[in-house]
């Protein structure tokens, strides 16, 4: 099931995407995914709607250096156990909002296509072989970073942290066997980064287990999962998109904030 949250211009709701591409649209749902699904009855065309970011995460938690190929392109080793960092809940943006480039701050941002990790469940301490019970389901994700302020400040928060550094979405695919789908980053409809998620070092449930034993998880939290080798520069005026197979494409524009 792929559950999206969807503007109209008379307000913000969820519904269920439904059809086949091209021919989607929506059905409005009443109240939270979280509880139980009930349909109001209303629908509309995805051409009608305005897609906006899946989630309003408390707390998006994300992994660094998952994929060996990127930690090899990045001039370091595989971490000995996951490396966890934050980003906040303010640098989420959805499908098709634009990614504003702090020229006045940075020099270089990159892009870094990820599969994120929805939970659905408030949790602590969840054993690797029962995180599946906590995950709602996944989408697509970007954690846009200014690579200059992460390699000055060292730690991640600066360079992870802006405005719209997180665009996550189209929807969440509730229905997906997440351990090896295809993940890609196009850039102007040029492939940069291809790979699989068989291919992450520490594979989901461990990446729960090894999180939830730090910090409680809240119903909505995102965790991104690390990004495969790649990683490149956005320039204003470019369009990246992260496609996830059996999910879909999260495609959005960068410009300038300055």
């Amino acid at each position: 099931m792929r559950i999206a949250r969807f503007s109209t211009g008379e307000g913000v709701g969820f519904g269920v995407v439904e059809g086949g591409p091209g021919e989607e649209f929506i059905s409005a749902i009443s109240g939270h995914p979280f509880g139980s699904i009930q349909f109001t009855g209303e629908r509309h065309s995805l051409s009608q709607v305005k897609l906006v970011a899946p989630m309003l995460p408390s707390k998006v938690v994300a992994i660094g250096k998952n994929y060996a190929d990127h930690a090899g392109e990045m001039g370091g080793e595989v971490p000995d156990e996951p490396l966890v960092f934050l980003k906040p809940s303010t640098s989420v943006i959805g499908p098709g909002e634009t990614i504003t480039y702090p020229t006045g701050l940075t020099r270089r941002v990159d892009y870094e296509g990820e599969l994120a990790v929805v939970i659905g469940r408030l949790c602590r301490e969840v054993p690797a072989e029962r995180a599946h019970e906590v995950v709602f389901g996944y989408t697509c994700a970007n954690d846009v970073t200014a690579r200059d302020l992460q390699q000055k400040d060292v730690q991640f928060t600066r360079a992870k942290g802006f405005d719209t550094f997180c665009p996550l979405g189209p929807w969440i695919q509730t229905e997906l066997d997440a351990g090896d789908v295809g993940i890609t980053t196009t850039v102007n409809g040029e492939v940069k980064q291809s790979s699989r998620t068989s291919h992450l070092v520490y594979d989901i449930p461990t990446l729960i287990a090894h999180v939830s034993a730090v910090m409680t998880l809240i119903p909505g939290d995102v965790i991104l999962t690390g990004t495969p080798a790649g990683v490149g520069p956005l320039n204003i005026g470019d369009k990246v998109s992260v496609g996830i197979e059996g999910i879909g494409t999260l495609t959005n524009r960068v410009v300038s904030r300055d």
